[in-house]
């Protein structure tokens, strides 16, 4: 399937190519589940025969990941106010949102800066990036470092294994499933410790 849509892209105008680039590194922090990697991959595998350039591509995606980013970002600090802080959502308590503010305060943009490094909580972390307002301009930067840093190893790693799409993808696959186990560990276990700790303060 992948070596079909390769085949299809590499038919288009590169106006196109760069077009569907810049949209689905756009809409994965719109939409998680978009494949977003494996397309940038795919137009990356045409570089090898010029059929696109390696700056365009790299920019071109790292542009739309940070632009998607904002969008999100504008997302929560228009609807989170309404959603988490008005109470809406019973289970957050006042007590962990100050705490949340207080964290994301000191390590927001550390988060932002890995970001695409971590898979399955980008869209979540340019929405809590809204919700505690940091400042748009730092944000878009640190989101744009981040994707540039990303989108420089899948593009590289494209245009280097070439067709082998399937072998990226496998590798991406696997690499994804590591990074959300190891975050939902370390969100139960920081769940866990509080639970702990506020029996232990009764």
């Amino acid at each position: 399937m992948l070596e079909s849509i390769l085949n299809y892209i590499g038919t288009l105008d590169i106006l196109w190519v760069y077009l569907i680039l810049f949209f689905f590194a756009f809409i994965e922090n719109v939409f998680p589940p978009s494949p977003s990697d494996v397309v940038v991959i795919i137009g990356a595998t045409l570089i090898s025969d010029n059929s696109v350039g390696f700056i365009p591509v790299l920019f071109i995606t790292s542009i739309g990941s940070a632009l998607g980013f904002i969008l999100m970002y504008y997302v929560g600090f228009i609807f989170g106010e309404k959603v988490i802080r008005m109470g809406k959502l019973k289970f957050i308590s006042q007590e962990s949102l100050d705490k949340a503010d207080e964290w994301f305060s000191k390590y927001g943009y550390y988060l932002i800066l890995a970001n695409r490094f971590l898979p399955g909580t980008r869209s979540v972390i340019s929405f809590f990036t809204g919700l505690h307002e940091l400042n748009v301009a730092k944000t878009f930067i640190y989101a744009l470092i981040s994707a540039f840093l990303w989108n420089l190893v899948i593009v590289t790693a494209g245009m280097k294994l070439g067709q082998n799409v399937e072998l990226i993808d496998k590798y991406l696959s696997t690499y994804s499933t590591i990074i959300i186990g190891a975050t939902l560990a370390a969100v139960l276990f920081f769940v866990v410790r509080y639970f702990i700790k506020k029996n232990q303060e009764k």
